[in-house]
């Protein structure tokens, strides 16, 4: 079965807004912090981002639609997050344990969205009802 490409830019723009605002919300109202609410909002997005897809198409992505939405999604986080280490370099020179950590928590997005959307990974949400 042949399936045309799905624009796949909503749904990495939607990711990326919501990682914004689950970080406000638990960071800063719940007061959430650290690698736990990383964790927590990583693997919500990326599930929600699945579910998703998987509702609007009623398929799986194909290996080009995945590739894309995580090209796209951990592209703008990671614009973002050089941003955030742009600012904290203004401050003051962060150290290279801080800049380990800022990666450590940019590559839980990433990561998170391509367990979720591997094919294997992937079927347990299209039979999601």
């Amino acid at each position: 079965m042949n399936h045309a490409t799905t624009p796949v830019t909503r749904y990495a723009l939607g990711g990326v807004l919501a990682v914004i605002l689950l970080n406000l919300l638990l960071r800063s109202f719940v007061r959430i912090g650290g690698v736990l609410s990383t964790l927590l909002i990583a693997a919500t997005v990326a599930g929600a981002m699945a579910l998703w897809f998987a509702w609007s198409t009623r398929r799986a992505p194909l290996p080009a639609e995945r590739w894309r939405v995580l090209g796209l999604y951990g592209g703008v986080l990671a614009l973002l997050y050089i941003g955030l280490l742009a600012m904290m370099a203004g401050q003051d020179q962060p150290s290279p344990m801080g800049i380990f950590l800022l990666a450590v928590h940019y590559l839980c997005y990433p990561l998170f969205a391509y367990l979720v959307f591997s094919a294997r990974v992937f079927e347990y949400f299209r039979r999601a009802p």
